[in-house]
């Protein structure tokens, strides 16, 4: 693992002063690496029943489709308003500095669709959280929430179901 976060490059005072943004667009654009990420966490869901896979707006649209791909499974993309064109539920959520909005079309699973929901990075958790009452307000089950790296300091996990979360890479 020390080698995939190896390749994800630290850029300091991005998006403003204090922090040290993680960009991953390094080891999206390193073809083994980015291959070798998808198996890891592809591999953690062989065998279990996946019907659909989340892609969370935008970079979880890479990583959703990837294991997709892998698993087998199509995927059901959750976007900002007035981005998909057929009947949608939305809910909006909680941000540090305000608040947002996500829509996923309504007929999106049949009811009882295990579904595994996928985005680059878990952070504080708001928006995951979000993504996870979209899902079961349709009747599909979480089988788990999976992330290419997750920021443990801000504890974004604990607004996710308990045992329902899986990081690959932790900073």
């Amino acid at each position: 693992m020390e080698a995939l976060k190896n390749i994800i490059r630290d850029i300091p005072d991005f998006p403003k002063k204090g922090v040290l943004f993680k960009d991953i667009t390094t080891l999206l654009s390193h073809g083994p690496s980015f291959h070798r990420m998808i198996d890891l966490i592809a591999h953690r869901y062989v065998g279990q029943r996946i019907d659909q896979v989340v892609g969370v707006e935008a970079r979880g649209f890479l990583l959703g489709s990837a294991l997709a791909y892998k698993l087998g499974t199509g995927i059901t993309l959750v976007r900002k308003p007035g981005k998909l064109p057929y009947k949608t539920r939305n809910i909006s959520y909680e941000l540090e500095y305000g608040t947002d909005t996500l829509e996923i079309h309504e007929d999106a699973f049949k009811k009882g669709d295990r579904v595994l929901i996928a985005d680059d990075l878990l952070a504080t958790g708001g928006t995951v959280s979000a993504v996870v009452n979209l899902v079961e307000s349709l009747g599909a089950e979480i089988v788990e929430c999976a992330f290419m790296t997750e920021l443990d300091f801000l504890k974004g996990r604990d607004k996710l179901p308990k045992d329902k979360v899986f990081s690959l890479l932790q900073f």
